[in-house]
């Protein structure tokens, strides 16, 4: 999958300051209809997360308004808008988290990204997948007639014979990175390696 960030990321996210209050944030949640709000200090950089479950945490505990002190998850996690989706996927994944702010180079809000986006990758026609990789991505490693391509909910089945087992799995390799592509079946017959003849071993 080599979509980018920027090419799925929204460029509007919700941000508050470091200094909002506790009851600031609350009515900024109720207004916003969001689950999280990207925490900035006072150059625009981003310094945390705010979410709805920190702030239902704070007020459980101690009921506290104190601002965001105490409620933001620091430093956040982010990714960068050349990063691509399959980084920001596997982050979401391993954090257990439902959305990234995206930073530029200075580490100021460039958008966020969320599962939603992340999905949305995967949108892609079967039919438009398969003639990716029948003309762009075999064409440049190996013979395109020696393999069929199928596609099926974003599930590729690769079958063929390709000159090498080098070739063969380099191929692999690239489909795995084309934009849709769930997972790839490898249906592939790779060539039989010549049979090593021992030392004085002669007919």
């Amino acid at each position: 999958m080599n979509a980018l960030v920027r090419d799925v990321m929204s460029t509007y996210p919700m941000s508050v300051r470091q200094n909002s209050s506790f009851k600031e944030l609350a009515v900024r949640f109720r207004a916003g209809q969001v689950s999280a709000f990207v925490v900035l200090d006072d150059d625009g950089k981003v310094i945390g997360v705010v979410s709805d479950a920190d702030m239902l945490l704070k007020e459980a505990l101690d009921g506290e308004a104190d601002g965001r002190h105490g409620l933001m998850t620091s430093p956040a996690v982010t990714v960068a808008p050349d990063d691509t989706v399959a980084h920001a996927a596997g982050l979401m994944y391993d954090r257990r988290l439902r959305q990234l702010p995206v930073v530029d180079a200075a580490g100021r809000l460039a958008g966020i990204i969320n599962r939603t986006d992340v999905l949305a990758v995967f949108d892609r026609p079967d039919e438009e997948i398969r003639v990716e990789i029948i003309s762009r991505v075999i064409p440049v490693l190996s013979e395109p007639s020696w393999y069929s391509v199928i596609v099926k909910d974003g599930i590729v089945t690769l079958e063929g014979t390709p000159e090498t087992d080098s070739i063969g799995h380099t191929v692999l390799t690239r489909v795995r990175h084309v934009q849709g592509v769930v997972a790839v079946r490898d249906r592939l017959v790779y060539p039989a390696l010549p049979v090593p003849v021992s030392p004085g071993c002669y007919s």
